[in-house]
């Protein structure tokens, strides 16, 4: 698909090792509103994608899943993670409201790949049960996701 296809929202579901924690972690801190639940699983709207939590019983209540880190722009980005690109007010908001709840980051609130094509304003977070999130921004979204 090229550049002139119209976006519709993302879906994603990932495992959670409890999922009232999830909802708080995603309702309460990440400010997200639920959708349709059940006691195994919860939608939430994540600026617009349909993002999905679904309880892991064999994580247990003190697991975590594992991430692997790759070196990107002298930082460890972990992976596999998901996120949203959102204009740079929403993500800016966002990095304040992770800070006032005390969020430990990954990788801080920076911008990375700074004079170059793709110059981005990005922040890494792990939710409770280790899923890794990547929130970012570009000056120009429409001319600068893509650029090479």
């Amino acid at each position: 698909m090229g550049a002139e296809a119209k976006l519709t929202p993302f879906h994603v579901a990932v495992q959670v090792r409890d999922i009232d924690e999830a909802r708080a972690f995603y309702g309460e801190v990440i400010g997200c509103t639920e959708g349709r639940s059940a006691a195994t699983w919860a939608d939430f709207n994540l600026y617009g994608h349909q993002f999905v939590c679904h309880l892991n019983p064999a994580l247990g209540t003190e697991g975590r899943l594992a991430s692997h880190y790759s070196p990107v722009d002298g930082h460890g980005v972990p992976v596999p993670h998901y996120g949203v690109v959102l204009e740079m007010h929403d993500w800016e908001l966002l990095a304040g409201r992770l800070r006032r709840h005390q969020v430990r980051f990954v990788i801080e609130p920076h911008v990375r790949f700074r004079g170059e094509p793709g110059e981005q304003a990005t922040m890494f977070l792990l939710d409770p049960s280790g899923n890794a999130l990547e929130f970012k921004s570009f000056k120009d979204i429409a001319r600068q996701l893509f650029a090479t």
